[in-house]
């Protein structure tokens, strides 16, 4: 099921019950996802080489938060990285907020989410700094998520990490081995006390009670391209696919999810609205970017990587120009072609 169908079914009755908590961001991200792939935003004219039909294509939004435009935004970040490929093993580290924050961090998201990359990223380079097999500055992606897989709000950073350093100095690359990057319950401290400090330092009061142990987990992900395909797919989904909403009664919408716990797909009915919370409440604050290079990953460190790709002996793949999308003829099945674009409709 499309997600527009149920905005435009049950937005007034979201808008009356989250008034309150409605920002402009989230009014801004449900008009784009009912103007998708309309006039509003143009389209093309397409005709058929082969048996001279035409057709027209109304463009998509391009919307972060619209489910039916991340693919693009997945094949553009594969393409970046490929370029940033390394022989390693790559790891995943995800830092959690505590339950005790997470209506704190709602209230003042862009100021949370940019403190728990902050001390993320730092927590990180404290233990490259210090271990004794790496001792140098890792190269790090970091991707913040706001939502769990049953789209509740449960912000928390994954950090994809390429096991090694650069030591300057020697001109040498130190290689990480192991099944884990750092030992998560000594992340897990380090980080609570940064972001704890952080907290106070920014004039934040602290809520009366949070647990004394967080959460953080390290995970080997593979190695080379695999392993950022595997990446892409993972760090690039939007909220929800359409493909696990599953039924709309016309009070009641029913998706489902895939449970961590368990590895088996479990369902979740909710009322329209309520559904429709539960996708737009991760709507992130004008211009915050989710997506965060660090270290040798940086766009500004690309003679630094190039030194590294030179000493692993890394063959880059040679730049490919990306293929338009093709639109098949509904009568003879051909690729047809652009021959006009229709600029966006002013009215609505």
């Amino acid at each position: 099921m499309k997600l527009a169908p149920l905005v435009l079914r049950y937005q007034a009755d979201f808008e009356r019950k989250y008034a309150s908590r409605l920002t402009p961001e989230i009014r801004h991200a449900m008009a784009v996802v009912l103007a998708c792939r309309t006039e509003r935003y143009g389209k093309m004219r397409l005709s058929c080489p082969s048996c001279l039909a035409s057709a027209e294509q109304c463009h998509s939004c391009g919307h972060r938060s619209c489910p039916s435009c991340q693919q693009y935004d997945t094949g553009q970040w594969l393409a970046r990285q490929e370029n940033k490929l390394l022989p390693a093993d790559y790891y995943m580290v995800t830092f959690t907020l505590p339950q005790e924050f997470r209506s704190f961090a709602w209230r003042y998201q862009r100021e949370v989410y940019a403190l728990l990359f902050r001390c993320a990223m730092d927590t990180l380079r404290t233990f490259s700094r210090n271990d004794k097999h790496l001792g140098g500055e890792l190269g790090m992606t970091g991707v913040l998520h706001s939502h769990s897989r049953s789209l509740t709000f449960h912000p928390h950073v994954h950090v994809i990490v390429p096991g090694g350093c650069l030591l300057k100095a020697r001109r040498q690359w130190k290689k990480h081995r192991g099944q884990y990057l750092f030992k998560p319950e000594n992340l897990a401290r380090v980080f609570r006390g940064k972001f704890l400090a952080a907290l106070r330092e920014a004039g934040f009061y602290l809520p009366k009670r949070y647990p004394r142990q967080w959460v953080a987990h390290c995970k080997h992900v593979g190695k080379g391209l695999p392993a950022l395909q595997y990446l892409s797919r993972y760090l690039y989904r939007g909220v929800i696919s359409e493909n696990n909403i599953l039924a709309d009664d016309g009070t009641h919408v029913c998706f489902q999810y895939k449970d961590s716990k368990s590895d088996s797909m479990k369902r979740c009915r909710l009322p329209g609205e309520d559904f429709l919370w539960r996708v737009f409440q991760h709507v992130l604050p004008k211009g915050f970017r989710r997506v965060r290079d660090y270290g040798f990953l940086h766009g500004n460190a690309a003679k630094t990587r190039r030194l590294i790709q030179l000493l692993l002996r890394v063959r880059l793949p040679i730049p490919k120009p990306k293929p338009r999308p093709r639109f098949m003829c509904r009568q003879c099945n051909c690729s047809m072609n652009i021959v006009a674009f229709i600029r966006p409709s002013l009215s609505g």
